[in-house]
């Protein structure tokens, strides 16, 4: 089967699958495994990658409102593929190119490849989706043991968070220029870490937040995995966040624990990387509890003072 996938996580998840060889074709985001980097390219954004945070969020607003497409499908390529099965979402009309265009597309591709929508809200969801691709691939055994090896992992780390004597109020944000709070699967990976989101809700989406919720929030950690965002380039919009009212009163500002980590590769993608984020989660929120496995970038934890400078250290 030639696969063509139009989400980094489904990438992510064909490749956990053991999958990999049939894949012709990925996003220009898909980065992860590394070889998937070299593989033809079918997409392109049509936000400019050098805008700042506040104007990325304008620009989708204004899509959105007015319909327009955030993402351009290369119908050239796609036909030259001649994909047998496409993967895409109906979760999110910001992170892939819309539903509908990808079936208007497919309906004009020779063959008529299948369409494959995923739309993950838990982890739950997230872990079944490995099921769902597998049997739209046509191997449906392949799901089962990365499935269980998956699950495993996560359970390793609630069973430790059972020891937790203390439960930190946590606040995760996905954007901050507006800030946005968390959403989906990433307030069931801070229960599991051994603590509470106190604003975002399992299974709901991400919102736009008043920072004013923040600061009667009175996190104990404030932990920010920018959607799409590397660590470096986060670590930009970090002084504007120090800037704001009330910076200087949140618990977490005042004990330094402001935790940064790749919102790009982590808790964003909902594929098999979400239990490395919630390893990652788990190690900053309670280190002695949680050690971090080898492989995954510890969270950045920012200092008050680094923070006031522009300037970030590791733990």
């Amino acid at each position: 089967m030639r696969i063509v996938s139009l989400l980094p996580s489904a990438t992510e998840v064909v490749c956990e699958l053991g999958l990999g060889e049939s894949l012709v074709g990925v996003t220009h985001e898909c980065d992860y495994p590394d070889f998937v980097s070299a593989l033809p390219k079918v997409t392109r954004a049509l936000i400019p990658h050098d805008a700042t945070s506040l104007q990325i969020d304008s620009l989708v607003r204004e899509s959105l409102q007015a319909r327009k497409a955030l993402y351009a499908l290369d119908m050239p390529e796609l036909e030259r593929l001649r994909p047998d099965l496409i993967i895409t979402q109906a979760l999110c009309d910001v992170c892939a190119v819309g539903e509908a265009d990808v079936a208007a597309a497919a309906a004009s591709l020779p063959g008529r490849p299948k369409v494959l929508n995923l739309e993950p809200m838990s982890i739950g969801d997230v872990l079944e989706t490995l099921a769902t691709v597998a049997n739209a691939a046509g191997t449906p055994a392949h799901a089962k043991a990365a499935i269980q090896r998956l699950r495993t992992r996560i359970d390793v780390v609630a069973e430790r968070s059972r020891k937790v004597a203390g439960r930190p109020r946590v606040v995760v944000l996905e954007w901050l220029d507006p800030p946005f709070s968390c959403g989906h699967w990433t307030p069931e990976l801070v229960d599991l870490a051994g603590a509470d989101e106190v604003i975002a809700r399992p299974g709901q989406p991400s919102r736009t937040l008043r920072w004013d919720e923040v600061v009667a929030a009175r996190p104990d950690v404030l932990f920010i995995a920018c959607c799409g965002f590397s660590v470096e380039r986060t670590l930009v919009d970090l002084p504007g966040l120090a800037a704001r009212p009330g910076w200087s009163d949140l618990p977490a500002a005042r004990a330094d624990q402001v935790f940064v980590t790749d919102g790009n590769a982590y808790f964003s993608r909902p594929g098999p990387r979400l239990v490395d984020s919630l390893e990652i989660l788990a190690h900053a929120l309670h280190p002695a509890i949680h050690p971090l496995p080898e492989g995954p970038r510890p969270a950045m934890r920012i200092g008050t003072r680094q923070l006031a400078e522009g300037r970030a250290a590791l733990p």
